[in-house]
């Protein structure tokens, strides 16, 4: 199945073991454009979210030579389906953020599956989240079909 992985960047090296496992298991992945440069050495994680939690990620989204948010809904178009990767962040379980509910937004509307890599998280918006019916993994990928 073609994938494209949404996350806070924060989760990059969870992304990271998750791609693996999931291309082991025969999927195509795609995984955020920044996390990508994460992990090519491109950028060190430590200095972003440091840049992040002093002035946003703005500075960043705005030096990559494309829109962010518009590659990754193309990506979301092409796919099969998109795997939220939810995890612990700002002290909130399963945590999503703006961004990646904008994803889950584009994956919707396209009529794509949806999976969640953990429970729909404690937030304002899960009346929205569990509207979108995904489909919850308990962190088994063996469960992604």
């Amino acid at each position: 199945m073609n994938i494209v992985i949404c996350s806070s960047i924060d989760f990059t090296p969870l992304v990271s073991d998750i791609a693996v496992k999931l291309k082991e298991l025969g999927h195509i992945i795609e995984i955020p454009q920044l996390s990508k440069k994460i992990l090519n050495g491109d950028l060190a994680l430590e200095d972003f979210l440091s840049v992040k939690e002093k002035f946003g990620d703005k500075n960043f989204r705005l030096g990559l030579d494309h829109d962010p948010i518009k590659f990754h809904y193309n990506l979301i178009k092409e796919a099969e389906a998109i795997l939220v990767v939810n995890s612990k962040k700002k002290g909130i379980e399963n945590y999503i953020g703006g961004n990646t509910f904008l994803e889950i937004g584009f994956a919707y509307t396209l009529e794509k599956k949806i999976f969640f890599l953990n429970p729909i998280p404690d937030m304002p918006y899960r009346d929205e989240l569990e509207a979108m019916c995904p489909i919850i993994l308990n962190n088994d990928l063996l469960k992604i079909n």
